[in-house]
């Protein structure tokens, strides 16, 4: 009967290692790339307004074009939202 010492120990082989995760980007954080995207443009837009308000700067054409990029890209991220949310209620109709 061989000693305790005698036993080599378990050496997990190379092949063998953790599940890898798929390539690319996630979901969730694509969808916090957007949700920031966004939010940047209204920051910026506020900033722009607020530069104009207190006479900063004379321009109104960067304000208005500052605050329609925001409203686009929201109203971009909106409709982008309802069709996730209406993939997602299709899919969850299907029968299995």
């Amino acid at each position: 009967m061989p000693s305790i010492q005698s036993i080599a120990p378990v050496i997990r082989p190379d092949h063998v290692d953790a599940p890898k995760k798929p390539e690319g980007a996630a979901f969730g954080d694509v969808l916090a790339k957007a949700i920031q995207g966004v939010e940047e443009m209204r920051l910026e837009a506020d900033a722009a307004a607020n530069r104009f308000l207190t006479g900063e700067t004379q321009e109104i054409h960067q304000m208005v074009l500052a605050s329609q990029r925001a409203e686009l890209a929201f109203e971009t991220f909106l409709q982008v939202r309802n069709k996730v949310v209406q993939a997602y209620q299709e899919v969850m109709r299907m029968q299995m």
